[in-house]
C-alpha cells in the first residue's frame, strides 16, 4: 500500500475508515437490535459514499477525462458504485442485514485501489476518446454492483436459508433472500446487456468491427452467459435454494476475473481493453 498516497491525500484515508466504520456498525447489527447502531452503520457509508464521489469528482477535473482509465481509477469508481447500489436496496428493502459484507467489499475495493494508486495523470488514446466511453463504463460498473449486492444476499442465503424480510418492506408482504438476489441479477444482467451493445457499437466506430475477439470481450461474453444460465435455470427444477446461491456467487467470481484477471492472460498484451495497473 502506498502510505505517501493517503499522506498527500487524507481524503482517501477519510473515506476508508468511513467504509470501515460502516463496516463495523453493520456487522453490529447483526448481534444488535438497537435502532441507532443500524442509523450509525447508514449514516456513515452514506458519509463513505459522499467522499468516494469527491474523489472521483477530483479525479475528473485534475485530469481533464473520465477517470475511468486504470485500476486505480476503476477501483474507487467501483467501491462508490457498490456502496451506492447497496443504499438504494437498503432503502427499498428496509433492511440493513446486507450492509457488512456490502461495506467490507467497498472498503476492500478502496484498499485495492491505493495499492495500484497511479502517481503520473495519463491522456486517454484516441480509441478511448469516444462518447460511448462514459456510459459503457458507468452502465457495466453499476451492473458489476448489482450483481455483487446479489453475492452479499447469495452468502447470506447460504449462512440463514430460512430467513426473510419481515413485512412491511418497501415491497408487499415478506420477501425470500433468493427472490432478492434474482431481482437485483435480473437487473444487472440487463446492464451487462447494454453494456456489451454499447461496447460492440463504440467497436465497430473504434477498430472497424463489432467484435474482434479481444480477451476481454470474450470473458464480458462469458459473464454475461454464466448469468443468463442463472436466469435460465432457475425455472429449472433443482436449481433453487444453495445451488442457485452457488451460482451467483460463482457469476461473480467470473465477473470479477474479467475484472482484474486479464493482465493474467497469455494475450494481455494484445488487449486494448486491459486496464493499466500502475
Amino acid at each position: 500500500m502506498d502510505f505517501t498516497l493517503l499522506a498527500e491525500h487524507p481524503m482517501y484515508a477519510f473515506t476508508g475508515a468511513a467504509y470501515a466504520g460502516a463496516f463495523a456498525f453493520y456487522g453490529a447489527t447483526w448481534r444488535s437490535t438497537k435502532e441507532i447502531i443500524g442509523r450509525l452503520a447508514t449514516w456513515l457509508l452514506l458519509t463513505a459514499v459522499a467522499a468516494n464521489a469527491s474523489l472521483i469528482v477530483y479525479r475528473w477535473i485534475s485530469t481533464d477525462r473520465p477517470p475511468f482509465k486504470s485500476l486505480f481509477e476503476t477501483a474507487v469508481f467501483l467501491a462508490f458504485c457498490m456502496a451506492a447500489v447497496y443504499l438504494v436496496m437498503e432503502q427499498l428493502y428496509k433492511t440493513r442485514t446486507f450492509g457488512v459484507l456490502v461495506a467490507a467489499a467497498a472498503l476492500g475495493s478502496m484498499i485495492f485501489a491505493v495499492t495500484r494508486w497511479d502517481a503520473e495523470i495519463v491522456k486517454l488514446p484516441p480509441a478511448l476518446q469516444s462518447a460511448w466511453f462514459i456510459p459503457h463504463v458507468v452502465v457495466y460498473f453499476v451492473g458489476y454492483a448489482a450483481l455483487a449486492f446479489a453475492t452479499a444476499v447469495a452468502v447470506v442465503q447460504l449462512l440463514k436459508p430460512d430467513l426473510r424480510l419481515k413485512a412491511g418492506t418497501a415491497l408487499t408482504g415478506s420477501v425470500a433472500l433468493e427472490d432478492i438476489g434474482y431481482a437485483s441479477i435480473r437487473f444487472g444482467f440487463v446492464l451487462l446487456t447494454f453494456g456489451l451493445l454499447v461496447g460492440s457499437i463504440w467497436a465497430k466506430g473504434a477498430w472497424g468491427d463489432y467484435w474482434v475477439w479481444d480477451p476481454k470481450e470474450n470473458w464480458s461474453l462469458v459473464s454475461w452467459l454464466v448469468y443468463a444460465g442463472y436466469l435460465h435455470l432457475r425455472h429449472v427444477k433443482g436449481w433453487r435454494g444453495n445451488k442457485a446461491a452457488w451460482l451467483a456467487i460463482g457469476g461473480f467470481a467470473v465477473v470479477m476475473f474479467t475484472y482484474l484477471g486479464m493482465e493474467m492472460l497469455p494475450t494481455a498484451k494484445e488487449s486494448a481493453h486491459v486496464y493499466q495497473s500502475n
